[in-house]
């Protein structure tokens, strides 16, 4: 008996979720079959994925993202297919790619090898270390000014992990706050609940532009390590992987990356139109020549 693809991404649905929660092998076939591609987008990421009015997500990962779900509905032959569009936290990425809430994840998240046993990640597009929002009034230059104090970290993030251990070797004592997403630990700095808010450098100025007084922030410190971002999708897919893959990459090649790079970290963005003003690393003009995935440690 002939089963229709419709039936056949339905039982492969079903068989993944009874084998507890693991992600169906062919995330194509579970898009056609659903018509909906189901991206994530973060709410306070600036410049890769930030809200600009409710429910509208903006940024150079939601374009990236944006671009995939398009050769998704070229590869479907779905001119209509549906593009779902939901918020995740740092908490709550993973797990919802595992459990095939969304297909894909393009935002701010550290490609490593912890969360490769989880999931996949598409060739890298940024890279970027563990630096210090600070207050200029505060007199915090380096991590060696925060012994004893307050620092904001978003729960959830790899930034945890690598200011614990900083801390824990250099013995200097700070009490680190966890804090529930990008934007609230911002607001514990600006409201003088923390001392400092560590976390990806990008992300950092991409926060400063769009506060509430840039003129008061700064980023200092030494940049703790160096980690490539990455778009997430489910693992063990490799058809989908080299569709993600062959967009990014595509763009890489034509100029359209370079082209949305500048349009969204060197020129000036929404809400506020102040520009970050960061040039591409060299790390990421290397990645162009010659993309790859290769994870973080």
């Amino acid at each position: 008996m002939k089963i229709s693809a419709v039936l056949r991404a339905l039982v492969v649905m079903g068989l993944a979720s009874l084998a507890g929660g693991a992600q169906a092998a062919d995330t194509l076939a579970k898009i056609g079959a659903a018509n909906k591609i189901s991206l994530a987008y973060r709410e306070s990421s600036v410049p890769f994925s930030y809200l600009n009015g409710p429910e509208k997500p903006i940024g150079f990962s939601v374009e990236i993202a944006s671009a995939v779900a398009a050769e998704v509905k070229k590869r479907l032959n779905k001119p209509n297919l549906e593009v779902g569009l939901m918020a995740v936290t740092s908490q709550n990425r993973i797990p919802l790619i595992t459990n095939g809430t969304i297909d894909l994840e393009c935002g701010s998240t550290t490609n490593n090898t912890a969360r490769a046993k989880d999931v996949s990640f598409a060739v890298n597009h940024f890279y970027t270390g563990t630096r210090l929002l600070v207050k200029k009034a505060s007199g915090v230059k380096d991590y060696a000014d925060l012994k004893g104090k307050k620092v904001a970290i978003t729960a959830g993030t790899t930034n945890m992990q690598v200011v614990r251990k900083y801390n824990e070797e250099k013995k200097l004592d700070i009490d680190i706050i966890s804090a529930k997403d990008h934007a609230d630990a911002l607001l514990l700095v600006e409201s003088d609940r923390a001392d400092a808010f560590a976390m990806d450098d990008i992300l950092l100025f991409g926060l400063r532009s769009n506060s509430k007084s840039p003129a008061d922030l700064e980023v200092v410190g030494e940049s703790l390590q160096v980690e490539p971002y990455a778009c997430m999708l489910p693992k063990d897919d490799p058809q989908f992987k080299a569709l993600v893959d062959g967009v990014i990459t595509g763009m890489m090649k034509s100029g359209e990356f370079a082209r949305l790079y500048d349009k969204w970290f060197v020129q000036p963005i929404p809400p506020k139109n102040l520009p970050i003003g960061l040039p591409m690393s060299p790390q990421l003009q290397d990645n162009i020549k010659a993309p790859n995935d290769k994870p973080a440690t």
